[in-house]
């Protein structure tokens, strides 16, 4: 038994109960296409803040295949922008595409390595051609990012039309476009020239109608479900919505009469045996079963992502650390202090009740002694 701190300053007496997580699929799904955003662990004995542990990230992306996923790779889960710099972030696509072997995976196209200050669109593409080049050389599809930088300079919509046309007009072969909110990156708000996200969706989708030929999905994480259907029934045929809403992910890919969401997603790092057990019976036509595995897991997955979003990474890593897949609760940059001990307990009792606790025991006893470090008894 913890004693577990709760919302309000109250301590609880717990223990696990839930269910344990279901055996994984014996292939990768086929019901949709599937991406786990993966986290990278850092090297926790190293001298300095940003030193990744490489054999143990690569183990964790094996991991998510072994569970019938995808990877995405370099994706801000990966602390983009948070912690990874353009040098090891190119160190980590290579040792990837080395490992993948066939397997699927997709990886993050940004614009990182740009210096400091102002940038110009010219130099904003040139930054995104550079790593769409090395990601399409080490084998994944790539995921052109939204850029900070291009959020800066553009003054109007035509400058998202030309800077992601000038790119995509020159790309050799099928990308993802991401479009990440605001509230999981501040500095993208008024993306696609519009503060409006209604506008900005209607910006995009007919961006996505000029180069139907190249663009061959998009990524949505706005956290609303109701923008997200709409977006997604005005894609042009050939382009596929990829849900990245991490509150409402089972109903967008389960979908409707008209449609469905692929899925691209932050939360399926810690849930990655439920999501995909889930996802096979989806595709064994048992669409009950697939909400039955997956509904329990959207507190967890809110609790996590709750604001302010952008800090959703340390629940991720906190519930790898709890799982066993790493052997410390350390991030890059110490990210790990952007969260308080009781989000940290409330995420503990959350996953053991979503069955995403593979041993609770080594859960709770790696819980104590960040509890007895917060103080709690």
């Amino acid at each position: 038994m913890l004693v577990l701190p709760a919302p309000g300053g109250e301590l609880l007496n717990w223990s696990p109960s839930g269910p344990r997580p279901p055996a994984p699929p014996t292939t990768p799904t086929t019901s949709r296409i599937a991406y786990a955003a993966a986290h990278v662990v850092a090297d926790a004995l190293a001298d300095e803040p940003y030193a990744v542990d490489w054999d143990t990230t690569l183990a964790f992306r094996e991991h998510l295949w072994s569970c019938g996923l995808g990877v995405a790779e370099a994706m801000d889960t990966a602390q983009r922008g948070m912690g990874l710099d353009w040098a090891t972030t190119r160190e980590l696509v290579t040792r990837t595409g080395a490992v993948a072997a066939g397997r699927r995976w997709c990886a993050g196209v940004g614009t990182d390595q740009l210096p400091p200050g102002p940038a110009t669109i010219a130099s904003i593409v040139d930054a995104w051609r550079e790593q769409l080049d090395l990601v399409a050389g080490a084998g994944a599809l790539p995921v052109v990012m939204a850029s900070r930088a291009l959020a800066a300079a553009a003054q109007r919509p035509d400058d998202y039309h030309a800077a992601y046309g000038k790119l995509l007009s020159e790309a050799g072969g099928p990308v993802l476009l991401h479009w990440l909110g605001e509230q999981f990156d501040p500095a993208l708000a008024g993306y696609w020239g519009h503060a409006d996200v209604r506008a900005a969706a209607r910006e995009l989708a007919a961006l996505c109608a000029e180069h139907a030929g190249t663009i061959a999905g998009v990524k949505v994480s706005v956290l609303d479900a109701a923008v997200e259907i709409e977006f997604r029934r005005a894609l042009p045929d050939g382009v596929a919505c990829y849900t990245g809403d991490d509150f409402s992910y089972p109903e967008l890919i389960a979908g409707d009469a008209e449609g469905h969401s692929e899925a691209l997603l932050g939360i399926f790092d810690p849930i990655a045996p439920v999501a995909g057990a889930g996802l096979s019976r989806l595709g064994d036509g048992d669409r009950a079963g697939f909400r039955a595995l997956l509904d329990p897991t959207v507190p967890l997955a809110r609790e996590i992502f709750r604001a302010p979003t952008r800090h959703y990474k340390t629940g991720v890593v906190f519930l790898a650390y709890l799982n066993g897949h790493q052997d410390h609760f350390r991030m890059l940059a110490g990210s790990e202090s952007a969260r308080t001990i009781t989000h940290l307990a409330t995420l503990l009792r959350l996953a053991d009740e979503a069955g995403v606790l593979a041993d609770p025991d080594l859960a709770a006893a790696r819980m104590r002694p960040l509890l007895q470090v917060a103080g709690v008894a």
